[in-house]
């Protein structure tokens, strides 16, 4: 199985709904961070992508069609590259409502102190690497990780040609989507999960 979706869309854009909706859609697993969270092994492969070593992209997705969300978002020019039929997925919102869900969820989490476990200390220490070498060293404060977000996605626009790109606001539903993969829309409705709420019931931060 080769991937069919590169999701460039960064965490807090719809990209958990997006996950379920591809899966459904390409009958096969998406990946996203909590798929990272069920795979312990694979912290140490994005570990090194970070570094800038070289890292055997077959061997990381074998199993699945599509990805969404960090850590593999960081990563949308050489996914694109490697995977050239396959489309690219930018997933958006605009800058001051993605801070204000990413402030009160990812990057809360990111603040705290660094968890004494065996699998959730090496992945708090890649996740803090990749937003900290691949999105911006000041994630934490507003204007920075704002103008990181705006610049991601004006940096895939100019990167991918338009009839290669799908640009998806949450909202948006099925129809980009099947479009872009010559689907037929299902006839459920479209999932809606993991708001703010869910993310700081999920993680303990109420």
């Amino acid at each position: 199985m080769t991937l069919r979706v590169v999701g460039a869309g960064l965490g807090r854009t719809g990209t958990h709904s997006l996950q379920l909706a591809l899966a459904q859609l390409l009958d096969a697993p998406c990946y996203h961070m909590m798929e990272v969270v069920g795979h312990p092994e694979h912290v140490g492969m994005w570990q090194r992508a970070i570094e800038g070593d070289s890292v055997d992209w077959d061997e990381l997705f074998d199993g699945y069609a599509a990805t969404v969300d960090w850590p593999a978002a960081a990563f949308w020019r050489d996914l694109s590259d490697h995977y050239p039929d396959a489309t690219v997925l930018l997933s958006v919102r605009d800058a001051d409502s993605w801070w204000r869900s990413a402030s009160s969820t990812i990057f809360e989490t990111g603040g705290q102190p660094r968890p004494d476990d065996p699998l959730f200390g090496p992945l708090f220490d890649m996740t803090q690497a990749l937003l900290t070498r691949r999105f911006t060293p000041d994630w934490r404060e507003e204007e920075a990780a704002k103008a990181a977000f705006d610049a991601h996605g004006a940096a895939v626009r100019a990167a991918i040609p338009a009839e290669r790109l799908v640009e998806w606001r949450p909202g948006d539903g099925w129809e980009p989507l099947c479009t872009a993969l010559g689907i037929d829309l299902p006839s459920e409705p479209f999932p809606h999960v993991n708001t703010t709420a869910d993310f700081r019931q999920l993680t303990g931060l109420n």
